[in-house]
């Protein structure tokens, strides 16, 4: 059955994803505990060790902004945001996004970043899985594509474990580390609607 969902609409309207241990909801840029746990996970070394924003967040005010603008995506149908947090205790896990999503060609691109803390016990996959899932069926496109630094070999291991199929490298298609004047290579990695669902993760602790 072909799904015909372009348009994600308001925040408000976007679903709260459960499953794999795991709850999803759209981030709300009116809660201060929002802002923080933001302005946290985007300035822990290691994300900006892979990830170099055009606009840096320095402040809680600044990551407000950065969750206004994805709010402001959702409701333009380009883009859709999800808070991760454990599914028992609601501990704030991290982020995933569907992003640069085109109606027309019926595609979209993932991203993610999780807590250092929250780091080496399944997240990413987990809220990957579940996310895809719910894009490919009722967000509309027919192609999600997902591409990470070439040396970053657990997005690799991730991407697989979620069914995102690798398709090559592109030459210098992301900024590097820090700098917006000079490049990096990218795996490309793309799971479509027509791909057999993977394997179910297994979970760990409540969360």
């Amino acid at each position: 059955m072909a799904h015909t969902h372009a348009h994600p609409g308001s925040p408000q309207s976007l679903p709260a994803l459960h499953g794999h241990g795991l709850h999803l909801r759209p981030w709300d840029p009116t809660s201060r505990s929002d802002a923080e746990v933001w302005l946290r996970g985007t300035t822990d070394p290691e994300f900006k060790r892979w990830n170099t924003p055009l606009r840096p967040v320095t402040d809680v005010a600044a990551a407000r902004e950065v969750l206004r603008r994805w709010a402001q995506w959702a409701e333009d149908g380009m883009a859709v945001s999800f808070r991760i947090a454990g599914a028992d205790r609601g501990t704030p896990l991290g982020h995933i996004d569907v992003n640069d999503i085109r109606p027309v060609q019926r595609s979209g691109l993932v991203g993610y970043w999780v807590l250092p803390e929250a780091r080496r016990r399944g997240v990413a996959t987990r809220a990957l899985l579940l996310t895809a899932r719910w894009a490919l069926t009722e967000l509309g496109p027919h192609r999600l594509e997902l591409d990470h630094a070439v040396a970053r070999e657990v997005s690799c291991r991730i991407a697989e474990r979620c069914g995102f199929l690798p398709e090559g490298t592109l030459r210098e298609a992301m900024f590097a580390e820090g700098s917006h004047d000079a490049f990096r290579d990218s795996h490309l990695h793309a799971r479509l609607a027509t791909d057999p669902e993977p394997a179910p993760p297994r979970t760990s602790r409540p969360e």
